[in-house]
């Protein structure tokens, strides 16, 4: 557990990897089964394929992404198959977490910053929320603001998306943490003058905020 500086007055956190538990393996070991594709080349193509990135900062339709899934995955044809292997990566939502974002709003201006896409978003929101008991209607509802980059057509870790943030939300970089599984959206953030921390276990957050 790491003492939280004083001056912190707001916090940015990413979603996939730190609130999210998150298996991208998972949609790519998906793919690879449904294309008879070597799972090597399925890993090459979501590295270097365009199209990943441009559908994470809204350049492409929910539609236009999933016919670019069906030519190079061979997945089936219907757009709930190609949605469940796509969704397949995020594994859990764990209600602790969302509490501990609850409990920390009473302290802190509480952001959300998330390299995501619609498909995903919609997945979060009407299935994974509705499946905790008790759970806020929507992922937005546990944040004082939530920032997603197929919204903002930009994404980590350009710097341009933080300065952004930081102008929108009138936050000072110096009382501001931003909280990321990325090695490179945490340069990113510290380039603008933000403070980081390399979320590098599932539980990071719950032992860090432990006594905060």
């Amino acid at each position: 557990m790491k003492k939280i500086d004083s001056g912190i007055k707001n916090l940015i956190f990413d979603l996939g990897g730190v609130i999210i538990d998150l298996s991208i393996d998972d949609t790519l070991q998906s793919f690879s089964r449904l294309s008879g594709k070597d799972i090597s080349a399925i890993r090459q193509l979501y590295q270097t394929a365009p199209e990943f990135l441009t559908y994470e900062i809204g350049g492409m339709t929910d539609a236009e992404f999933r016919k670019f899934i069906n030519q190079h995955c061979a997945t089936p044809g219907s757009d709930e198959a190609i949605d469940q292997t796509w969704n397949g990566m995020l594994r859990g939502l764990p209600k602790i977490k969302l509490d501990l974002i609850l409990s920390l709003k009473d302290r802190y201006n509480v952001l959300l910053l998330s390299n995501t896409n619609a498909i995903h978003l919609k997945y979060i929101n009407e299935v994974m929320l509705s499946a905790i008991p008790g759970s806020l209607p929507l992922l937005d509802d546990y944040f004082h603001r939530a920032y997603y980059s197929h919204v903002m057509n930009k994404r980590k870790p350009h710097t341009d998306i933080f300065e952004e943030v930081l102008a929108e939300s009138k936050l000072n970089p110096a009382e501001t943490l931003f909280l990321d599984d990325n090695h490179d959206n945490i340069v990113g953030a510290g380039k603008v003058g933000i403070h980081t921390a390399l979320v590098d276990t599932p539980d990071y957050i719950l032992n860090y905020f432990h006594e905060a």
